[in-house]
C-alpha cells in the first residue's frame, strides 16, 4: 500500500466501480407426461424452456419426430403464471399453461392440437 509522504499514513486504494454483468438467460428442462389416451402413444416428452429474465423466453420440444418451437411468457399481472406455445415444423401446434412454484420449478398442462394432453413439470 502506498504511503502519503505528507502524513506518513497509508493511502487507501481508490474506490473501484463494480459494474454488474447483465443477467444471462436461464434454461430449464421440462418433461411432459401423458395425461390421456391420445398422449400415451407419445410417452414422456422432453422439452426445454429458456427464460430471458424479462418475462418471456423460448420453448422447444420434439413430439413424434416433429420439432416444436415457440415462446413462453408470463401472464399479465402475474409473476408465476404463464403460457408456452410451440408451432411444429409439420403444421401441428402445442399450447401449455404453467405456474412457477419457485424461480426454478413449476408445473402445468400442455395440449397438442390432436387432443393429446400432457402434464408438464418444469425444472430440475
Amino acid at each position: 500500500m502506498p504511503i502519503d509522504p505528507r502524513t506518513g499514513q497509508a493511502v487507501p486504494p481508490p474506490h473501484a466501480v463494480v459494474v454488474a454483468a447483465p443477467a444471462l438467460p436461464l434454461t430449464f428442462p421440462a418433461r411432459l407426461y401423458p395425461a390421456n389416451d391420445l398422449a400415451s402413444a407419445y410417452g414422456v416428452i422432453n422439452a426445454t424452456v429458456t427464460n430471458d429474465l424479462h418475462g418471456r423466453g423460448s420453448f422447444n420440444t420434439s413430439i413424434n419426430g416433429e420439432t416444436f418451437t415457440g415462446e413462453a411468457t408470463r401472464k399479465a399481472g402475474s409473476s408465476r403464471d404463464g403460457v408456452a406455445n410451440g408451432a411444429g415444423n409439420r403444421g401441428s401446434y402445442l399450447s401449455c399453461q404453467y405456474t412457477m412454484n419457485s424461480a426454478t420449478l413449476g408445473s402445468g398442462t400442455c395440449r397438442l392440437n390432436t387432443g393429446a394432453v400432457f402434464t408438464m413439470h418444469v425444472g430440475n
